[in-house]
Parts: C-alpha cells; structure tokens; sequence
C-alpha cells in the first residue's frame, strides 16, 4: 500500500511505538554525525510531541513550525526551518483532532536536496488516503492497525530504503533478533495477518469507503444545522471521516453530557486544571476563547451507522 517491500517493515504494537522507535531510534546517529536539530509541528501527536522532549532533555534543539490558520503546516515554513545540522524532520500525515491533512508530498520535495530524515506519522491517513505517502523520499512511516479496523495492539513502522540504505535506527529494547533486531519479542502472528487483510480491504474498497465517509459528514453537518456548528480546521483539506466542531453558547463538557446516550464523542485533548488552554492543536491555529473550550471531535468509518440528528440537536437546545 506504501510502496514499500516486506524488508522494510517493522512490525511494532501501534503507532505510538513506531513513533518512538523512529525518533528515539536515530538518537546515536545524530550524535555520531554531530546533528543534533530536529524539525517537527505544533499540532503533533503526543506520541510524538513527548519523544521531541525527550530527545530536547537529552541536548537536542527541536523547532517546532506552527501551523496556518486552517490547520496546515506551509512547506515553506518546514523549509525555513531547516538547518546543516538537521536529522530529522517529523510531520503528521492527517491531524488526529481537526482531519486536516498535511502537505506530506510537498515536504518530501523540499526536502529533495537536504539529507534529513523525514518521517511521517501516518496513523490517521494511512489506508484511507495513501497516495502521497508512497512519496520516496519519505523515509519512516508509522501506522496503526486499530485506524483500519485491524485489532487493537499491531502497527508498523515503514522504514523506506534510501540508495539502498536504510534509516540507521537502534533498537529501544533488546533481547532478541526479530525484526532485524530493531524490536525483540515473539511476534504477534495473528495480529500481523489480521493486519495485511485490513490493509487489503482498505485498498480493494477504497472508493466505497469514501463516498460513503463524504455522505456521512454531509449528513452530520446537515443535520446538526439549527445548533450553527463551526467548523474548526480547514474542510477543504480534511478528510471526510473526521471533524472539529464548536457550537457557540455551548462549552465541549455540555456538549459531551448532552449526547452522552446519542453518540460518543470527545472534546480532542481535554482542558485540565494544569493548563490554561484547550487543545495544543487548536491553540497552535490561533483558536481560543469559547470557540476553543467548545471544540469536541466526531470521526466515523465506513461502517458507522448515523445517529439520530434531530434527536442530538433537541438535547443540545434542551440543555440550554
């Protein structure tokens, strides 16, 4: 599905340790080389927002490029931030709480004439909109099977050969020869097979799959209409399984009560009493106020069934 061969995959528990193991796994070739930048995004993951810290503790710089307005880190501003001294850049292929996807191709292409590594999590874009990320010159892709209806606990990690050479990773953990040695353990057989089939489904069914996704968000947005929903992020650069809304007068924790027996929703990455914002995704785009603690998160498969719109929008109205 990548473009990649079966030698160039390495079979991890989900994306989260793929991204470990792609960012803390070039640590000693940094050091070795004297490259001790790296380049990633505001609007990352955690999963991989918390192994740049990690690596800031262990000496390294991390810049981190903010996104636009609409939810999309420019290439241009990936380029700029770029450095002689740069191992490794690291962007998201889709936002995990807005479903905007990333210019990943375009980043490659800037890509083109500097040695950083490029690595992309893919976790929620992989299968669903995969094109771009067959791109060359990216170097290390992480994915998750549970994104594809596989079972929960298997991934990968695509580590793409470049001339012939792989990314240089070391290993996170030791005490076996599996997987060229880069993750020890007795592999999870079934969970691989199970794995392949969703990644083969999501390929041979790719084009039902999206009408359908596209139906539905049409649907969800038509439907949640009289409640005058925003729309956080840019819809024409989202995929149509995944969308950011607020709904003004209405804070995310109503929101979450009110649909509690409806549908199962969530307000992205939760306000807390240690933090004075919302989510660090829609505070990095220049969101905040009512419209930030308000946001919650909706995304769906081709195999969710539509709740019942009228239903959610007389509750929401209900609950003042």
């Amino acid at each position: 599905a990548a473009g990649v061969s079966r030698g160039d995959v390495i079979f991890t528990s989900g994306a989260t340790e793929s991204n470990n193991l792609a960012l803390l796994g070039l640590e000693a070739h940094g050091r070795r080389t004297g490259r001790l930048h790296l380049v990633s995004t505001q609007i990352e993951h955690h999963a991989v927002l918390e192994p740049l810290a990690e690596l800031r503790r262990r000496g390294f710089e991390v810049t981190l490029v903010p996104p636009t307005p609409g939810g999309w880190v420019d290439p241009e501003a990936v380029a700029a931030a770029l450095r002689p001294d740069t191992l490794l850049v690291s962007v998201m292929h889709v936002n995990n709480e807005t479903g905007v996807i990333q210019p990943v191709r375009q980043i490659a292409e800037v890509l083109a004439s500097h040695p950083a590594y490029l690595h992309v999590d893919a976790a929620q874009g992989f299968g669903k909109a995969t094109s771009d990320l067959r791109h060359p010159r990216i170097d290390l892709l992480s994915i998750s099977g549970h994104k594809l209806c596989a079972p929960k606990g298997i991934g990968a990690l695509l580590a793409r050969r470049r001339e012939g050479k792989r990314p240089p990773l070391q290993p996170l953990m030791f005490g076996g020869g599996q997987e060229r040695g880069l993750r020890p353990g007795t592999l999870p057989v079934p969970l691989i097979a199970a794995l392949g089939a969703a990644v083969e489904l999501a390929e041979t069914e790719a084009e039902d799959r999206t009408r359908r996704m596209v139906k539905f968000r049409r649907r969800l947005l038509e439907g949640l209409a009289p409640l005058r929903p925003m729309v956080n992020g840019d819809s024409d650069r989202s995929l149509p399984y995944l969308v950011n809304l607020s709904f003004p007068g209405h804070d995310a924790e109503t929101v979450i009560e009110a649909w509690e027996r409806l549908a199962a929703i969530s307000d992205g990455a939760a306000c807390t009493s240690q933090s004075a914002t919302c989510s660090h995704v829609l505070a990095a785009m220049g969101l905040g106020g009512e419209r930030a603690a308000g946001a919650v998160r909706l995304s769906w498969c081709h195999l969710t069934a539509e709740p019942d719109y009228r239903a959610m929008v007389e509750a929401l109205q209900n609950a003042g």
